[in-house]
């Protein structure tokens, strides 16, 4: 492949709400991923005799990166309010849980008064259950997301006041 044209298939990557892109041509085998609005390539020489193939992944759609996010609002003329207080953010891609087991109560809910390192909730990701803890003193103004539901990286579960 020629080196514009690498170019321009990043490019057009970038540009698209595709978050990957895997590619084979020639002994040559492209795998380009988009995390956030940064796309990130990676080629790597295959054996002559293998076959070509091209797959796109679908966008993620559980949550948009916050640049799209706004550029949406902006193309419909309003404005996205901003989060007041002190955002947790999950970590990791995985299952949100608010309780350390189906039939326990939740480590926190809205009103709750927490401290720096408290554990807030628990997020599963390949049946390790990672504790998420706050990186903030505060009360918990709202829990934005619903126990069970899955999260991606980056996405806001607490906002704290």
């Amino acid at each position: 492949m020629e080196f514009e044209n690498l170019l321009k298939l990043i490019q057009a990557v970038s540009d698209s709400e595709l978050t990957g892109l895997k590619y084979e041509e020639k002994g040559v085998k492209l795998h380009l991923t988009k995390e956030k609005e940064t796309v990130m390539t990676a080629v790597q020489t295959v054996p002559a005799g293998e076959t070509q193939q091209a797959a796109a992944f679908a966008p993620a759609t559980s949550f948009a990166p916050a640049a799209q996010t706004s550029a949406a609002s902006e193309t419909a003329g309003t404005e996205e309010p901003k989060m007041e207080g002190n955002i947790v953010t999950s970590p990791l891609v995985g299952t949100f849980y608010a309780a350390p087991a189906e039939d326990a109560e939740p480590f926190v809910t809205v009103g709750s008064q927490v401290k720096k390192g408290q554990t807030l909730a628990i997020v599963e990701a390949m049946k390790l259950m990672n504790e998420i803890e706050s990186d903030f003193d505060g009360k918990v103004a709202e829990v934005l997301v619903e126990n069970g539901q899955p999260v991606e990286y980056g996405q806001p579960l607490f906002r704290i006041c």
